[in-house]
């Protein structure tokens, strides 16, 4: 059996995961040698605010918090950055960087999640921007200096967040989306039409119930086909179609995954001394692309890897949009076995799913109703126990 006592423990990611498994980790063992490995230039940062920058007036620069030199500091730990991870034996405990090998005590896969691309054809797709990161957040940002018109493919959580922000920002936005409602994986019909209504009150233009597929090259900018036959001119092109956890580096050392990296409730995979939290995760089947959860994980990590074997626990988790149009705090049900009942009028809805004992299983919030977020949480049972 190999000896890895001498070796780091290693964490794949500099994201929120990354950087908060660290941060709990150094606060109960401040000795043992830790190496983060990003593929990115190792910036900390909020990700959820990269859906505010507009709003805020912030450039990528500005939404950084600290650069990969502080945080090496920070973290009492040393941080490979721009470097891509290419192969794990976890026999031998060792990684691959193209022709580098390294050795790990313990591994952690706080690799996130990618962005589904909307699948569109044309000569103008150079102009279709995903912003999943901050360097994504700084290009697209690059590119929409002097521009004025930003066409949103997908009516979900980003595509509303990132409406709402970019109308903030001045711009014009357009929606397109072929669901009937926005956030249809979230929200019942009725509280998604307030929040759309609340999101064109600013002027934001919805084209729901209709496909993009082309992109075509203009003088002015680009020219966005849709399957209804409607065009829509803009000048720029968000995808924001949703986000798939990263599993591929884990399926080729061949751990156990489905949705995301299967784990355990101690965030172990299917092999020894390999670990994974946040959004490239499954936990018990549940696959949770929130801040809240990856909170709970990475400090019930830090304490198994520190020698307190942790099971992560998950209370209500209430995920608050940020559309300030309209604002809304959803907890969604863990199963469809109830129904919703709906209260209040205009832009403040009091949405409760109960089951068929009147138990509370999820609400949706809006407008002035998102103040009772707090109760409604402690009425809910939790996700994990």
């Amino acid at each position: 059996m190999t000896d890895n006592t001498d070796k780091p423990i290693v964490i794949l990611g500099s994201g929120l995961a990354g950087y908060n498994l660290a941060k709990e980790f150094r606060k109960l063992d401040s000795e043992t040698p830790l190496l983060i490995i990003t593929h990115d230039d190792g910036r900390q940062y909020s990700k959820p605010m990269l859906s505010a920058g507009f709003t805020k007036d912030k450039t990528a620069a500005a939404l950084a918090l600290a650069n990969a030199g502080d945080m090496a500091t920070q973290l009492k730990a040393s941080i490979r950055t721009k470097a891509t991870v290419t192969g794990i034996d976890t026999e031998a405990h060792t990684l691959q960087l193209g022709d580098e090998t390294l050795a790990y005590s313990k591994l952690i896969l706080a690799v996130g999640a990618k962005t589904h691309k909307a699948p569109l054809e044309g000569d103008g797709t150079d102009q279709v921007y995903s912003i999943n990161d901050l360097e994504d957040y700084d290009r697209f940002r690059q590119a929409a200096i002097g521009k004025q018109r930003v066409a949103i493919v997908g009516a979900g959580l980003i595509g509303c967040e990132f409406a709402n922000d970019l109308r903030n920002g001045g711009y014009e936005v357009d929606v397109i989306a072929p669901s009937q409602t926005v956030l249809p994986s979230m929200l019942p019909e009725t509280p998604a039409k307030v929040v759309q209504a609340g999101l064109e009150e600013i002027g934001v233009r919805f084209h729901l119930g209709a496909l993009a597929h082309r992109v075509v090259k203009q003088d002015d900018g680009v020219k966005l086909c849709l399957s209804n036959g409607e065009e829509i001119e803009t000048d720029l092109v968000i995808s924001a179609v949703g986000l798939t956890p990263n599993v591929e580096l884990a399926s080729k050392a061949g751990l156990a995954h489905q949705k995301g990296i299967s784990v355990d409730r101690l965030l172990q995979t299917s092999v020894p001394d390999v670990y994974a939290l946040g959004d490239c995760a499954e936990v018990d089947g549940l696959v949770l692309l929130y801040v809240l959860p990856l909170m709970s994980s990475a400090r019930a990590l830090a304490k198994t890897l520190t020698g307190t074997p942790t099971e992560v626990q998950y209370g209500a988790m209430p995920v608050v949009v940020k559309t300030p149009a309209c604002p809304t705090v959803i907890a969604a049900p863990a199963d469809q076995n109830g129904e919703w009942q709906i209260e209040g009028e205009g832009q403040d809805l009091s949405c409760l799913f109960k089951d068929a004992e009147g138990q509370l299983k999820g609400f949706v919030l809006t407008g002035a109703k998102v103040v009772d977020k707090l109760a409604l949480s402690k009425a809910l049972p939790p996700l994990l126990t």
